[in-house]
């Protein structure tokens, strides 16, 4: 990958003229490589990378294997769409291995998480079966850690 790109995924915050500096460009390089990433779809948005054990509203985040019988028109883009569509579904993945796709969604409780799977997912047509997890605990996300106190621990190197 790029490393204008590493850059900005380790910190889309950072200014065109540090980048600059990080890269050995001059800045204007750096604002038209950025706004062609933008134009071009490489870049599609800027997010935070929440921690949100620390929230008091934190919400459900629910893993969910989908087994789905592909549409002769579509493969399996037009369900994974369909599911895509849907306010509670936070990503969708075409997997390989025992299930098609990998869902994450976010819900207030468990319940509004399993009403979601029984109501809307599993009801869909073409999709045959489902294997619901629920995240307990956020170690490590979009290559961040979570703080978990043991910031300073050196890993163990075994012979």
């Amino acid at each position: 990958m790029n490393e204008l790109l590493n850059l900005l995924k380790q910190n889309a915050l950072e200014s065109p003229e540090n980048l600059a500096k990080m890269l050995g460009l001059s800045v204007d390089e750096v604002k038209n490589q950025i706004a062609d990433y933008e134009k071009t779809g490489i870049i599609r948005a800027y997010q935070a990378v929440v921690d949100e054990d620390k929230l008091d509203s934190s919400l459900v985040t629910t893993v969910i294997e989908v087994k789905v019988t592909p549409e002769s028109e579509g493969g399996f883009d037009r369900i994974a769409g369909r599911i895509s569509r849907f306010p509670e579904v936070d990503a969708v993945y075409l997997m390989s291995g025992a299930f098609d796709l990998l869902l994450f969604i976010k819900a207030r409780t468990m319940h509004e998480a399993f009403s979601f799977v029984s109501e809307k997912l599993a009801t869909m047509k073409g999709v045959t079966s489902t294997a619901t997890h629920f995240m307990m605990k956020t170690y490590k996300q979009n290559g961040i850690l979570m703080r978990t106190g043991e910031d300073n621990e050196r890993l163990k190197v075994s012979p």
